[in-house]
């Protein structure tokens, strides 16, 4: 087949904060010393088993726990200050990746709300229950925040107490906007409430450009690990511009038949996206039309 533009988008792949974290895990792989990771350094199969294969040794928050005199790494979505306890307790050297945005996130929350003694003051995040990131969050407030991802779980806060709202830091701008207009709907005139726009611009920036991707193409194969929450949220945006849009974690995944009679096939991929995958995907396009 003759004549078939394969474009792959420069805007996609890693973002500042997961580029940091693995960086810093090769610096310190490259030492030769055992290093661990709490939880996986980014949501993508393919670039855990490729820091596997340089030693990194990924464990969960339970064999943490029993963990002492290690080294660990904490990935960019930070952790809650339990985790940061135990290292101390266990004699753990912390590599911390946490994400300078939601460092800062962190920090503001945790200094912000250090105590209610009215009881009339209720900590909202906008974003995803048991994500890495809001876990985190959460754990600034001693589990005290309240999760919501949509306007169905609106109904989970009270309307007559304070509300002081904050976002993951990797949610749509769009979704935030709708929270934020129905609280004002409902809350009570004797309350109060404050929002704080705590999105990452270079993670929301994403949708307008992957948006724009998707219509320049005929077929867009979009290169995501399954456990990303912002690979979900990137693939929706797509597929709701150009229908002919498919999730795969690797070349393996794609069918040929989808190759033949297209004009255009565009390659992207979520911040936990390495660029090396997608230009595996790319190369194998290319060799095929």
């Amino acid at each position: 087949m003759m004549g078939t533009v394969v474009g792959m988008d420069e805007g996609s792949g890693f973002c500042f904060g997961v580029v940091n974290a693995i960086r810093k895990a090769e610096e310190e792989l490259a030492k030769g010393e055992t290093l661990y990771c709490l939880g996986d350094i980014v949501h993508n199969s393919r670039e855990v088993e490729r820091l596997k294969e340089l030693g990194l040794i990924t464990i969960n928050h339970d064999e943490f726990n029993v963990l002492h005199n290690a080294k660990v790494l904490l990935r960019a979505h930070g952790e809650p200050p339990e985790t940061y306890e135990t290292a101390c307790r266990n004699n753990i050297e912390i590599i911390d990746a946490t994400c300078p945005v939601v460092l800062r996130l962190q920090k503001r929350i945790r200094q912000e709300h250090p105590d209610d003694r009215t009881g009339n003051d209720q900590i909202v995040i906008y974003g995803k229950e048991g994500h890495a990131e809001v876990l985190g969050l959460v754990g600034q407030t001693g589990g005290k925040a309240i999760v919501i991802e949509n306007t169905d779980e609106i109904n989970k806060l009270d309307f007559n107490k304070n509300i002081w709202l904050y976002s993951q830091t990797t949610k749509p701008l769009d979704g935030f906007a709708i929270i934020i207009e129905e609280i004002r709907k409902r809350i009570s005139p004797k309350a109060t409430f404050v929002y704080y726009d705590t999105i990452c611009r270079q993670v929301a920036n994403r949708i307008p450009n992957i948006r724009q991707f998707a219509a320049t193409h005929e077929l867009i194969f979009f290169v995501s690990g399954k456990k990303s929450s912002n690979g979900k949220m990137l693939f929706d945006e797509c597929r709701s511009i150009n229908s002919n849009s498919h999730l795969i974690e690797s070349r393996e995944n794609i069918d040929d038949a989808l190759l033949k009679g297209v004009g255009s096939i565009g390659v992207c991929g979520a911040t936990s996206t390495p660029k090396w995958l997608m230009e595996e995907v790319y190369t194998y396009i290319r060799s095929k039309v």
